[in-house]
């Protein structure tokens, strides 16, 4: 697979080529407003605004998590008013690590499109070397995108819990140490991780300077893990868990799952079983 992460430099010259549509995805939990105010304020020229919680995830019940997948077909209605059509390229960014970027490129590919990658490095690096930001909101024009879905991407509590000590699956926690291991819990009403469950840090796909690691890097990274396995992976509501993805494919992995609701799912559930400490 070619790489998903693109660079400044890569997107500069590309800018303004009409079959690409760029979208921001900035977004502040617990500041519900924060990244479309951030969008409006400045922007990278032509981008497009999707929101994580309005646009990107269901409305919140029962179960699901707190960002929970959203309607197939809405999801396609959202895209196409957006612009993006089955043959546009879509360059997505934000200022938090690619991780809400990371979740539009993965619900384009979960809806059978590829042409999708994620800026290297967010909005603040773009700024910070003296790229082009405006305050002009583009003229949308609207396309046609017709969802092609590939239900092997994506997983439920159900089958993460009937795969719980099968030795040929593993799963992954992506939250923090702390987090995945029980110590604290700021967010979800029960803390530690799923039974069986690894802990790989999300923020560990990164440099330290912001910028992804190369798919060598990653390999190197993910070396102890068996690529023939099938892989879950998981956080805290499924959007965290997106840059994982992104990195074990760039690795080589190619039996990825993300279980979409993860943790906040998981816990939704009374009887589903919950460790704590490190495995």
């Amino acid at each position: 697979m070619k790489s998903s992460i693109v660079s400044k430099k890569w997107l500069l010259a590309r800018l303004y080529e009409a079959d690409q549509v760029i979208v921001d995805c900035r977004f502040q939990l617990g500041k519900p407003n924060a990244g479309r105010e951030a969008y409006e304020a400045e922007h990278i020229p032509g981008a497009v605004y999707l929101d994580l919680e309005k646009d990107l995830s269901a409305p919140v019940g029962a179960h699901g998590g707190r960002h929970p997948l959203p309607d197939v077909n809405e999801l396609a209605s959202t895209l196409s008013k957006a612009g993006i059509g089955n043959h546009t390229r879509v360059v997505a960014y934000d200022d938090q690590g690619g991780a809400m970027a990371g979740r539009l490129w993965w619900l384009l590919r979960y809806l059978g499109h590829d042409e999708v990658y994620v800026l290297d490095e967010g909005f603040s690096a773009w700024k910070a070397d003296s790229y082009p930001v405006s305050t002009e909101q583009p003229v949308i024009i609207p396309a046609s995108f017709v969802p092609t879905v590939r239900p092997a991407m994506v997983t439920d509590a159900a089958y993460v819990s009937e795969s719980i000590g099968k030795q040929d699956v593993v799963l992954i926690d992506s939250r923090e140490p702390r987090r995945y291991a029980g110590e604290e819990e700021p967010i979800d009403a029960k803390a530690g991780h799923i039974p069986g469950a690894i802990n790989r840090f999300w923020k560990n796909v990164l440099n330290d300077d912001g910028s992804w690691k190369t798919a060598e890097s990653l390999k190197e990274s993910f070396a102890d893990l068996d690529p023939d396995k099938e892989t879950i992976v998981y956080c805290g509501s499924g959007v965290t868990a997106t840059p994982n993805v992104l990195a074990l494919y760039a690795a080589g992995f190619r039996n990825v799952m993300l279980y979409a609701g993860s943790w906040s799912d998981w816990i939704s559930y009374p009887d589903n079983p919950i460790a704590t400490g490190k495995e």
